[in-house]
């Protein structure tokens, strides 16, 4: 493996709506060529493929050679990253439901 290649942060992958998309119709399939890809995007084919190539710089896809045509599969472990940094903000979340939960049962006391 050339160690050319430059790791890419996950949240710089993901930042950007198409490879969310790319990551969601890989999530689908065990694996989709270029050609089947392509369509599904208002771009072209050479578009995509750099989409693709920021993913696998990132760790989030990995791909294989079939004769001529190159197959792209899901590899979902760097998105633990970003569970796990969401996750932290859960807490804020459900802090402010239980807020909202207690306001709506004062107000609907309130009005019974």
């Amino acid at each position: 493996m050339s160690q050319n290649l430059a790791v890419r942060d996950v949240f710089d992958a993901i930042a950007d709506p198409t490879r969310r998309e790319l990551i969601r119709l890989l999530a689908d399939t065990p694996e989709l060529p270029l050609h089947e890809l392509t369509p599904r995007f208002d771009m072209g084919r050479t578009a995509v493929s750099k989409h693709l190539t920021i993913l696998k710089e990132a760790g989030l896809i990995r791909d294989r050679k079939v004769g001529r045509e190159t197959r792209f599969r899901l590899h979902a472990a760097p998105l633990r990253e970003v569970q796990d940094w969401v996750s932290f903000y859960d807490k804020f979340w459900t802090m402010n439901l239980m807020r909202l939960d207690q306001l709506l049962k004062e107000e609907e006391e309130e009005t019974n």
